[in-house]
């Protein structure tokens, strides 16, 4: 049977009989009838090879089954088909018609079922959607009976509050006030302190001019008294590290060096300021603390930094003046030769003073057993980072910020754990940069209603020495 089968599906003799069938019909107008007959009669031969390989598979496959296997197919299909071939016309007709009858009332019974299952099945649906609905209704109404109650709650306690925050209010601005009048005074003080650091900084600077000059002019002196040229060239010395240096090259790198160092400050933001945050984290518990500290760290970098560019741009300006003679201004030789020479800077130094101005300062506390040095790697790259943004025209800086200002939008982002609804700062998170007055990036603030009255601070415990490196 199987062999039979494959033969006539290899044979592609239903293909052929449909492609002949829509052949027929494409040219049975053009045709003449004799040519459709002549059509007609080639489909019945191939229709009756089809039908005479179908009968053979059947054959086959009946005695494969056996005597019995079959017989109700037979009988049921087969012979009632037979019956109907022999049959005249008129009797295939209503035959016909009746099956097509049989058929459609069957499945008209089949989709009245499906009609009613569905009708069930969606009565069922809304009944659970009722009682569903109902009990919504009823979540409903003890909650809307709770928001009364709780709104009734919430007007007593507003109006106490109203009252409260009014009493605030005049006490933050005698806060206020004596805060202002207490920074005025430290600031006062702090200026007389630079003052006297500059004082005794110009003084060492003078004395290693002089040292540069004496050592300049024994090397002229020395040049002249040799009656050899090449001798008097590997004589003369220069205080300072001369490298060659094309003039106005600091100025023609401006715009460069400026978005490279407002990158790194927003790296530095990103990545080493939480770095620091979570070391500072295993040593203080409290993280209004470390932000504080960090914060501080930062501002008192950008102080030693500038301090220190002002000092070495002392020092190359006067050593460089006593040789000048270049078509380019002094100034321009001077930021020239500091941007060339950026690793001459004593980047520890500065770590050195703005660990010794953190332990002094009274904002922040520390644990006795341990040292500021452990954010050294932030400080560090902080002061950098600042030496470098004082070599541009113009520099950069940070804003001054002070616990209890008023919040600005232009100036500050608010942490995500600020209280959006005050007005004042509590605590900066991370100072903003600025480029004459105008903000490049923005800093980062807590704000908070009644922190400056509800928390004091302790004053950080004095360490002795030096810093250790």
């Amino acid at each position: 049977m199987a062999d039979g089968l494959r033969r006539l599906v290899g044979a592609e003799s239903g293909r052929v009989l449909q492609e002949k069938l829509e052949s027929w019909y494409r040219d049975y107008e053009i045709n003449s009838c004799d040519q459709n007959l002549n059509r007609c009669c080639e489909i019945i031969e191939l229709n009756s090879e089809i039908q005479g390989q179908l009968f053979t598979i059947l054959n086959e496959t009946s005695r494969e089954g056996g005597h019995y296997a079959g017989v109700e197919t037979i009988k049921t299909r087969l012979l009632p088909w037979l019956g109907t071939c022999f049959s005249c016309a008129t009797s295939g007709r209503l035959f016909e018609t009746n099956l097509s009858l049989t058929q459609d009332s069957i499945e008209k019974e089949r989709q009245l079922r499906e009609l009613a299952s569905n009708q069930t099945f969606q009565l069922q649906e809304l009944q659970e959607e009722l009682t569903s609905t109902r009990l919504q209704l009823s979540h409903v109404q003890q909650d809307l009976a709770k928001t009364q109650l709780a709104l009734e709650d919430t007007k007593t306690k507003s109006a106490t509050t109203l009252l409260a925050a009014e009493d605030e209010i005049v006490q933050l601005k005698a806060a206020l006030k004596t805060s202002c009048a207490q920074e005025k005074d430290a600031l006062r003080k702090l200026d007389r302190l630079n003052d006297y650091e500059q004082q005794i900084q110009i003084l060492q600077d003078e004395i290693s001019i002089l040292d540069a000059q004496k050592s300049v002019l024994q090397s002229r002196f020395v040049r002249s008294r040799s009656p050899s040229p090449r001798h008097s060239e590997s004589k003369s010395s220069s205080p300072l590290p001369l490298r060659s240096c094309s003039p106005g090259r600091a100025r023609r790198t401006n715009a460069s060096r400026r978005a490279c160092l407002v990158a790194r400050f927003g790296d530095i933001y990103a990545q080493e300021r939480l770095d620091a945050e979570t070391l500072l984290r295993t040593y203080i518990s409290d993280m209004e603390m470390v932000q504080r500290i960090i914060y501080i760290a930062a501002v008192e970098s950008f102080h030693a930094a500038k301090t220190a560019y002002r000092q070495f741009k002392i020092r190359v300006r006067d050593t460089l003046s006593l040789g000048h003679s270049g078509p380019e201004s002094l100034e321009d030789t001077v930021l020239d030769y500091i941007v060339r020479h950026e690793d001459l800077y004593d980047v520890q130094a500065s770590v050195n003073e703005v660990i010794r101005s953190m332990n002094i300062n009274p904002k922040i506390s520390f644990p006795p057993e341990i040292d500021f040095i452990v954010i050294s790697t932030l400080i560090r790259e902080l002061c950098r980072v600042a030496f470098s943004m004082q070599t541009l025209v113009p520099p950069l800086d940070v804003a001054f910020g002070t616990d209890g200002e008023l919040f600005s939008e232009t100036k500050y982002h608010r942490s995500f754990d600020s209280d959006f609804t005050a007005a004042l700062v509590a605590y900066h998170v991370w100072p903003a940069l600025m480029e004459n007055d105008v903000v490049i990036v923005k800093g980062e603030a807590v704000t908070k209603r009644g922190a400056l009255l509800s928390r004091s601070r302790s004053p950080s415990p004095l360490r002795s020495g030096s810093p250790r490196r």
